[in-house]
């Protein structure tokens, strides 16, 4: 259905109404959960919860132009995260922007598998992300390790700045330091545990990702080389020098990943101790620690 097929309700229309429009028009775009998205968008711009709608009849002036606006950025799927500027993720809500990847509940499963290798909450005190963008990793970490600082790097100005933003946001500057550089080029010293979400997307396949994430997110943060495997080499290589001798690393890895990431870890003297899925049955995380002999 073309769009000048659903006309935009009068402006006597009650909520409801104006749900239904967004909602067929999210639809016809092909937006997963369109009713959903429809409620949250308009949540957005009341600048409520989905239960404060229950207590609006209807829309303001600014308000209706408001939802039209974010309803076509949504058809045009523009991630919802851009339109409303916040994700959420473990306990935090980080603000976002296009310049890195928008976090996401299945990276959340390496901050579950490290609570797992690391229960004792006093003896983690170092944290390193590597390749941080919104500093969602790094950030969830530094809330469950109370005695912890970390370092988060991202080649991205941008993505260092939006990381220190949310680092305040979280209450949490002063137990962390958001640095531009090129991975681990500009970091001296061991830690606790290292962590990175790199880029992982082999080259051929980034064309067939979902709209939202091929046009819309930053093609640096995904493109991992002809087999997705590029930032792997380099990060293995250089963790004997940056992980502490009873350390853990925890990288996201995409699919099928598992199964080269052993050969990787062993030439630089690790050794994989432990893959895990996400919610959806995808390996997603490896645990990683120096070679036992």
């Amino acid at each position: 259905m073309k769009e000048d097929a659903l006309a935009v309700p009068g402006d006597e229309a009650d909520l409801r109404t104006w749900l239904g429009w967004g909602g067929a028009r999210l639809r016809d775009a092909d937006v997963d959960d369109p009713r959903r998205e429809a409620r949250l968008l308009m949540a957005h711009v009341l600048g409520t919860d989905l239960a404060g709608l229950l207590a609006r009849a209807r829309m303001t002036d600014s308000e209706r132009a408001g939802f039209v606006a974010a309803v076509r950025r949504r058809a045009a799927r523009e991630p919802m995260a851009h339109i409303t500027g916040r994700a959420g993720f473990w306990s935090l809500e980080l603000e976002t922007s296009p310049a890195t990847l928008i976090p996401r509940p299945d990276s959340e499963t390496l901050i579950e598998a490290l609570l797992d290798y690391c229960p004792d909450r006093e003896r983690v005190r170092s944290v390193l992300d590597l390749g941080t963008g919104a500093g969602c990793l790094l950030l969830a970490a530094l809330s469950e390790y109370g005695a912890a600082w970390g370092v988060g790097v991202d080649i991205a100005p941008d993505a260092a700045r939006l990381a220190a933003r949310n680092a305040r946001r979280a209450g949490l500057e002063g137990r962390s330091a958001m640095l531009a550089g090129d991975w681990a080029a500009s970091i001296r010293g061991v830690f606790d545990v290292v962590f990175s979400n790199p880029p992982y997307i082999p080259q051929g396949d980034l064309a067939g990702l979902m709209p939202d994430v091929r046009d819309y997110e930053p093609v640096r943060a995904l493109d991992g080389g002809a087999d997705g495997l590029d930032a792997y080499r380099l990060l293995t290589g250089a963790l004997p020098l940056l992980l502490a001798h009873d350390g853990v690393a925890v990288f996201e890895i995409g699919i099928g990943q598992e199964n080269s990431m052993p050969t990787l870890a062993r030439q630089s003297g690790l050794e994989i101790v432990d893959v895990r899925a996400d919610l959806g049955g995808i390996p997603r995380a490896v645990v990683m620690r120096h070679r036992r002999s």
